[in-house]
């Protein structure tokens, strides 16, 4: 048995059905009538795992409770509507310190979705913290 399994339906058009591991249920449409597209999932997807990898992160360099988390995604398409970019504004309400970059880069180390991506679409990730 695989680690993650998912059952994707399209009955007509371009909104995709899917159920994730047997219990969640996800839409995803190319034109982004009936839910996300693909390219808005990834761009969500990909702050959803930069968030506890930050949390991660800095409790590895000692800071056990960061506070709020936001992040601001800003992605790019190119003229196929391919990702071209993606921008991360992060702020956490905790401050960093003198640590912030090192923690910004184990966060990249650690998040999957980061990982996953070609070298190009990593997030340009600019922080601020103690906000």
């Amino acid at each position: 048995m695989a680690d993650i399994e998912v059952e994707s339906t399209c009955e007509e058009g371009y909104t995709v059905e899917s159920v994730i591991n047997g219990e969640w249920e996800l839409i995803v449409d190319a034109l982004s009538e009936n839910g996300p597209s693909p390219n808005e999932v990834l761009a969500a997807d990909y702050a959803s795992c930069y968030i506890p990898a930050l949390r991660v992160a800095a409790d590895k360099y000692g800071h056990e409770d960061i506070g709020a988390v936001d992040v601001e995604v800003a992605a790019d398409l190119d003229e196929d509507d391919d990702l071209e970019s993606i921008d991360f504004h992060v702020q956490v309400e905790e401050s960093l310190a003198d640590e912030e970059q090192d923690i910004v880069e184990l966060a990249e180390d650690i998040c999957h979705v980061h990982s996953a991506l070609q070298d190009e679409l990593h997030a340009d990730i600019s922080i601020e913290s103690g906000v």
